[in-house]
């Protein structure tokens, strides 16, 4: 058997080939990144002085330090992590919301790394489509100039962020070496008679000049792009047959865990899978006519007893170029239903029934053909009216759920139907009528019909064209001489395919070509695909809840079938996170919107400096809006740790952010930050008051409340470990850490100078900070690693922060009581204890709520106002304080 040279290395370059030497993390082996350990020279030591405060010139200095660094720590280990963020559109600017979904894809990615995963997290370009090709009929220039110009603007913005992609798995969907696979799968589909042609009434969007799919049609009936009312059209499109798919994918929803609703919005989409499809073929006066047409039933286990094939009104049959349209024409009445000449033959069965014009307007769903049934029940057994010895034979007797099943077997065997579906779903219409596409590679011959291009000719690359204008027919027809070819089957004169492919078949499989990137024989190895996939964690907008999720998955169940791959489910967790909106001022009169420094805010209501009323509300960002936000900018003012912890915290994923730079979240963060680098400072100055750090010296106080910070330290591991791992609520992590932050904070001077705990639970704190916040971060470690007489060995391990292990709880704290008897005192005096969890007794909310819940606290505090309550950070010991 022969295997190509590139073939053969990539298969010796297998992830369990290389585990032993290490170079798992890209195709390019890059130099080792350069170590920090104890006495290196750092930002600090430039002067020998740590700096007291953490300043913004001091943030400053602790970026551009750390942020080339950083780049460079990519561990290589054998574990796999694949975290994967949606490619983006490269419009040339980034804005709020790809740096909230790309902070959350960094920050799990530094944290698997820190748990001994090697995390793939690439990056890449969703790159065709209709924005290129409008902007470049603007501005009577090539798309592919324009779009290439962007992806360099984007790439640079992105790193001026800090976020640590895989760049050498770069994908762009507009290169010849990627698109070239897009259409290979495409062959591949036509060849399993998944991808067809037929006329149709389509959904045309007359602002773009293109088909759009149903899902790409709003409720209102208005383009998910341009906004126009969308028309209907009869014309010949491309289909590929996702409704063969629909059963399975319905019934592998079941095995993923909960997807934020999306789940459940995809089971509705698709619907219930209890019917199905069968082909017929259509004749006039017992003729073939060479239509072939698909009928649907609810009652696949009734095909026998079929009666007549019924159309509605609009179908393309009566308006199309069909050849039985003149026959269905001289039967049809309108208002009633029209009995014709035209018949349609079983492809199962061999039954040959009549073609009957509805009366009906719509049927069920998106139906446009049904099958009416006759049958009957007789007893306990399902018998079908069709006199047929061979039906009788193999059908007559079974139960109405075993004749079900064995002839949708049958048919599917057949390739003629069978394939359950529901009634609402349609096949993904995929053709475009533009120029910035997929082209679509197929070839029409007088002689042989549509004919797949050869996958050794492809890619089928775009010509250059001299101008684009958007309206009329597709532009690639006039491209005669890249239209004229010839017929791969039988080599006569034939004409290339016109039509492109919908942007969505390019990213319905990216998520494959980047763990094989640049592979010039195949899309991707399959043990290399098998290695990554599935996807650990997938992060997007949930507007992405129905197409792109479903079309992603409908190809990867495919690719199983192909055997090019092992997993049929694509990814294995979905976090979509919200949007970031911006608040907005519209006239209340005209709409029109009106930006900020045309407002007057001095009065207790902003009013327009011309006159009128405002609506104020908050609304997804957008220059049209005035309301958007330059991340650049933003990051320029509070720098890139802010920016990152800032919409963490700000609220969970999943939920909307108001961004407001005056509300708690943005504060809040900031103060922290000065609050980390004053522990570090705060130990830092206590190691060097002149005494060698002793523990012994602690007396009994002291060291209970270095055990009340230790219990403080493993918690706040637990809680963190676990929303980095489970729920992804990085404001409640933030949240754990801000609470061991002001535990450490209150530590007395001689607990910071002589405690082993004070010390290893500040490193945990700067670990667990890490993955949000890494400029910081590393600059605290490498302050923290030049404490004088350090007590915790993490701080004599060496390396940067993002190269140290993450921090595990230490077995002895999972063998402590599980309760803890928690002192109540009421406006400073004891009042007696309760018992609380041990896990809960560090979270002040927690213990308040288990306290009154209480039957001393029901007593106590019952029909009190409590004003404040106060939980003591060293002590188990929580102080009410209320009105007298």
């Amino acid at each position: 058997m022969f295997i190509s040279w590139n073939r053969l290395m990539r298969l010796a370059l297998h992830p369990l080939a290389l585990a032993q030497c290490g170079r798992l993390g890209g195709a390019v082996p890059r130099p080792a990144p350069r170590l920090l350990i104890p006495g290196t020279r750092t930002l600090f030591s430039d002067t020998g002085v740590w700096e007291k405060d953490y300043r913004t010139e001091t943030r400053r200095k602790v970026e551009q330090w750390w942020h080339p660094r950083i780049m460079e720590q990519w561990r290589r280990d054998t574990k796999k992590f694949y975290v994967l963020s949606m490619f983006p559109y490269p419009s040339g600017r980034l804005h709020m919301g790809h740096v909230r979904v790309y902070t959350i894809s960094d920050t799990i990615g530094h944290f698997q790394r820190m748990r001994g995963h090697q995390v793939l997290n690439p990056m890449g370009w969703d790159a065709f489509g209709l924005p290129a090709e409008n902007a470049a009929i603007e501005r009577g220039l090539d798309p592919e100039e324009w779009t290439k110009s962007n992806i360099q603007a984007m790439r640079e913005q992105l790193d001026s962020l800090g976020l640590c992609f895989n760049w050498d798995r770069e994908v762009t969907t507009c290169l010849p070496d990627y698109y070239r696979w897009t259409q290979y799968l495409f062959v591949k589909l036509f060849k399993a008679g998944l991808a067809y042609q037929k006329e149709a009434v389509v959904n045309w969007d007359p602002v773009d000049q293109t088909v759009l799919a149903d899902e790409q049609v709003d409720e209102n009936g208005r383009s998910w792009r341009s906004g126009a009312l969308v028309e209907q059209k009869l014309l010949r499109q491309w289909f590929i047959k996702t409704t063969n798919y629909a059963k399975p994918l319905l019934d592998a929803l079941s095995d993923l865990p909960e997807w934020y609703g999306v789940k459940a919005m995809q089971a509705n989409w698709i619907g219930d899978c209890t019917g199905c499809y069968f082909d017929f073929s259509l004749k006039v006066n017992s003729e073939e006519t060479g239509e072939t047409l698909a009928a649907h039933t609810s009652s696949p286990e009734a095909v026998f007893g079929a009666a007549y094939l019924a159309i509605l009104p609009s179908h393309r049959l009566l308006h199309g170029t069909s050849s039985v349209r003149s026959a269905l024409e001289k039967h049809f009445q309108p208002g009633r239903d029209s009995l014709t000449e035209v018949t349609a033959r079983n492809l199962l069965t061999g039954h040959e029934i009549p073609l009957v014009i509805s009366q009906k307007e719509a049927f069920d769903g998106h139906l446009d053909t049904v099958i009416g049934e006759l049958s009957v029940c007789v007893g306990m057994h399902f018998v079908l009216i069709y006199l047929s010895s061979y039906i009788l034979l193999l059908f007559t007797g079974l139960s109405r759920e075993q004749a079900f099943h064995s002839i949708t077997q049958k048919a599917r065997e057949q390739k003629v139907g069978g394939h359950l579906t529901s009634s609402k779903l349609r096949d993904w219409l995929i053709s475009r009528q533009r120029y910035w596409g997929t082209p679509i590679p197929v070839v029409h011959c007088g002689s042989c019909g549509p004919v797949a291009v050869p996958e050794e000719e492809l890619p089928v690359t775009l010509p250059k064209l001299p101008s684009l204008t958007g309206k009329g027919a597709s532009p690639l027809e006039a491209a005669h001489d890249w239209v004229s070819c010839r017929c791969p089957r039988c080599k006569g004169p034939a004409r290339r395919e016109t039509d492109t492919m919908d942007t969505f078949v390019d990213s319905a499989w990216y998520y494959f070509r980047y763990t094989d990137p640049h592979n010039p024989d195949r899309p991707f190895e399959r043990p290399l695909a098998d290695h990554w996939l599935p996807v650990d964690v997938y992060i997007g907008g949930k507007e992405h809840a129905v197409m792109h999720l479903y079309y992603a998955r409908f190809l990867s169940h495919f690719c199983r079938d192909q055997g090019l791959v092992a997993h049929r489910e694509p990814f294995r967790k979905l976090l979509v996170q919200g949007l970031i909106k911006g608040q907005t001022f519209r006239l209340a009169d005209s709409g029109q919107y009106v930006k900020r420094e045309d407002i007057d805010f001095t009065g207790e209501e902003p009013v327009p400096l011309g006159g009128g009323r405002l609506e104020v509300t908050w609304e997804k960002m957008s220059k049209s809006k005035h309301n958007g936000l330059d991340p650049q900018e933003v990051v320029q003012q509070y720098g890139i740790d802010t920016v990152r912890l800032y919409i963490l915290y700000a609220a969970p994923p999943e939920q909307d952010i108001l961004w407001n730079a005056k509300t708690d979240a943005l504060p809040g963060v900031l103060r922290w930050q000065s609050r980390l680098w004053q522990l570090v400072t705060k130990l830092r100055g206590a190691r060097q008051l002149g005494d060698v750090p002793n523990p012994s010296l602690l007396k009994k106080k002291e060291q209970t409340e270095a055990r009340k910070i230790w219990d403080n330290k493993n918690y706040a591991i637990e809680q963190v470990t676990a929303h980095f791992t489970g729920d992804f609520l990085f404001n409640a992590a933030i949240s754990r850490l801000m609470g061991l932050t002001n535990t450490l904070t209150s530590a007395t001077v001689r607990v910071v100078q002589h405690s082993a705990e004070f010390e290893e639970a500040l490193a945990t704190l700067v670990l667990m900070t890490a993955p949000m916040a890494p400029h910081l971060t590393s600059e605290l470690w490498a302050g923290l690693c030049q404490v004088k007489n350090p007590l915790s060995p993490l701080l004599s391990r060496g390396g940067d922060v993002l190269q140290q292990p993450w921090p595990t709880v230490d077995p002895e704290y999972l063998e402590v009581p599980d309760f803890v008897e928690l002192a109540i005192r009421i406006n400073n005096k004891v009042c007696g204890t309760v018992t609380v969890p041990r896990q809960m007794s560090q979270d002040a909310e927690q213990v308040q709520r288990l306290v009154l819940e209480s039957q001393l606290g029901q007593e106590l505090l019952g029909e009190r106002s409590i004003k404040r309550a106060i939980l003591s950070p060293r002590t188990a010991l929580i102080n009410f304080l209320i009105d007298e």
